[in-house]
This record gives C-alpha cells, sequence and structure tokens, in this order.
C-alpha cells in the first residue's frame, strides 16, 4: 500500500490495483463519499485509490494581532484580506505564506487563481490559465506579497509553521496542524500562544464561492503486490469507525474525513477551532478544476506550474502578462504529449 498526494494515482492507474469493491462498501456504510474525492479516486469508471482524507488549509491568525490591526472578524472578501494585511505588516506582524515547492502549503496560489475567475484547465481539458483573470489574480499577489516577511520564496511545508510558533508571523496558510504544535507544546510560551491561534475560511473573490485546493492523501495498491486481498482490507479496516475516530481523535482532525458519515464526529466541535476544517473535502476543488485528472493533470500539478507562476511575479522576476503566458506554455507541454 502507498499513501500518496493529490492525483499521484492517474499517473499510472493501469499500475494498480483495482479497489472500486472497497469504496463501494465504505460509501454505502459511511453515508456516501464527497464528489472531490471520487474525482480522486475513480479512472474510466473504477477506483484507483482511496483518499484517506485531506489536510484542509485554512486561515491561520492571531486573533489579538487581528484585532490591533483593527479587524474585529476575519475578512470574508478580498480587498478586506488585502487590507488586513497590509495592516497588520504595518503593526510589525506580517503575513507569510509559501511560496516555494511546498507538497501542501503553496496550494493557497490555486485559490488565488481560482477565486478570481482563474482555470488552469477548463471544462474541454483545455489549457486556459493565460487570462485576464489570471493576471488580475497575479496583480493582486504581487500587493499581498508585499505583506509578507522575508523568504517566502523558498518556504516548504514546514516553514510557515516554524515561523508562526516563533511568533515571526501572524496569519498564514495551514492546517490545524499550527494549533495542534501549540496546544501540545512544552515549551510555556508557545503553549499559551494557542489560546489566541484562530482558523477562518479562505476570503472569496469574484468567482463566488469557497475554491480551495486541498492536500489530498490516495491510498494505492500496486500491482505487484503478493497479497492484493490483504491490501485492500487493510485499508478498509482503517477506515472503518472503530479505527478512524480515534485516529482522528488524536490528530485533533488533522486529516478532514472523506465520508459524509464522519462529518458528526465529535473532534469537529469538541473545540470550536477545530470546526472550520469539518468541511474541508464538502467544498474542495482539484488541481485541474475544471476539467478531468489524468496524466497530464498531474503532471502539471508536480511540476509547480501555479505556484511558480504565482512566486515569479512576487519576486519580480516576471510581470503578470509575462508569468500568465509561461504558465500556459508549461503546462501545454503536458497536455501535447
Amino acid at each position: 500500500i502507498c499513501y500518496a498526494w493529490y492525483d499521484d494515482a492517474h499517473q499510472y492507474p493501469e499500475k494498480l490495483v483495482e479497489l472500486t469493491d472497497v469504496a463501494t462498501y465504505l460509501d454505502k456504510k459511511y453515508g456516501g463519499w464527497y464528489d472531490v474525492c471520487k474525482k480522486y479516486g475513480i479512472y474510466k469508471g473504477k477506483w484507483i485509490s482511496i483518499p484517506l482524507g485531506a489536510s484542509g488549509g485554512k486561515m491561520v491568525y492571531r486573533k489579538s494581532w487581528m484585532n490591533e490591526a483593527g479587524f474585529e472578524t476575519f475578512p470574508g472578501d478580498l480587498p478586506g484580506f488585502l487590507k488586513l494585511c497590509q495592516n497588520l505588516k504595518a503593526k510589525g506582524h506580517p503575513a507569510g505564506f509559501a511560496l516555494g515547492n511546498a507538497v501542501g502549503d503553496s496550494g493557497w496560489c490555486y485559490w488565488l487563481m481560482w477565486t478570481h475567475g482563474g482555470k488552469l484547465i477548463n471544462e474541454k481539458d483545455q489549457v486556459v490559465i493565460n487570462s485576464p483573470e489570471t493576471i488580475a489574480a497575479l496583480e493582486y499577489a504581487k500587493q499581498l506579497y508585499e505583506t509578507f516577511i522575508p523568504g517566502t520564496l523558498s518556504w516548504l511545508d514546514p516553514s510557515n509553521n516554524k515561523a508562526f510558533l516563533a511568533g515571526e508571523i501572524s496569519l498564514t496558510s495551514n492546517g490545524i496542524s499550527i494549533y495542534y504544535a501549540a496546544k501540545t507544546a512544552t515549551d510555556p510560551k508557545i503553549k499559551e500562544m494557542a489560546a489566541d491561534i484562530y482558523h477562518a475560511e479562505y476570503p472569496i473573490g469574484p468567482l463566488g464561492k469557497p475554491s480551495q485546493l486541498n492536500l489530498i492523501v490516495p491510498a494505492m495498491v500496486f500491482k505487484y503486490t503478493k497479497y492484493p486481498n490483504a491490501a485492500k482490507d487493510y485499508i478498509r479496516f482503517m477506515m472503518e469507525k472503530e479505527q478512524f475516530e480515534p485516529w482522528s481523535d488524536a490528530s485533533i482532525g488533522y486529516f478532514s474525513h472523506p465520508l459524509k458519515y464522519y462529518e458528526n464526529m465529535k473532534i469537529w466541535t469538541v473545540d470550536p477551532k477545530h470546526t472550520p476544517y469539518r468541511d474541508v473535502l464538502n467544498t474542495s476543488l482539484w488541481p485541474s478544476y475544471a476539467g478531468s485528472l489524468g496524466a497530464q493533470s498531474a503532471g502539471v500539478h508536480a511540476d509547480y506550474v501555479v505556484a511558480n507562476m504565482v512566486a515569479s511575479v512576487c519576486s519580480g522576476s516576471k510581470t503578470p502578462k509575462e508569468a500568465a503566458a509561461e504558465a500556459q506554455r508549461r503546462a501545454e507541454r503536458y497536455y501535447k504529449l
């Protein structure tokens, strides 16, 4: 069994054991899969992977510093979000979002593009990233980057966690792991910080609806295994309530559930700071939205085309128009194969 990232299974579907029987069993017993899980799991009508869940990205922020910046509640629109980040920077509490090749934490770059109405791929599986909407998103990114702490262009997945817990940044995009680390810290100063850590939904732009990419983890079984039935049954076993709920409790919901039955787990309401992560996969999109998943889309995502596009504008190495055009060329290389 291999646990991987996002749409990795779609790079080599012919090498994987079919898991339709496992997926069907879990679907019927646990209230059904979220639609995005079917996107990741199904290839040509057959399940090739079973989503374990997703480490959902939410806005993680210091409430006292947000209040100091003049905001009582977290803004839900793009102008308000930019203003918050500008005010935080002016108060000496900059934001920080990963712009390196971070597997999960660079996913905010997709939100940036999508919420402005841009897309990497359209419904006909055509590359359409070079658009006025994407360019508008990159113009916004340029302004937002000015509020960041220095160094985010090289940030990988652990970087923002470390900066946040060190008190160097006030706001980032992350799973619930920063809050978990603060709550369970042995250092009293970090443990005290937990009371000031809050989570919010991403702001919504012209698209008019939530549009996030979350780090989904699929379980796959390769055909070379000598024990395909045992592997399949292990996946089923781990997704059953008796195992899944205690595991979720222990990690305070770090991986948001892929099956609707688990919406009612106590972990989502025992602490209101957990609740924003409950609906991660109910609202999540996939890397090649609004097109299909496949070897081409998996290749584009693994090549960090979207993240690199945003980073090149933030660094000043390219204008928004140049960056969008380069991203178009890079993505088209995969779709022409």
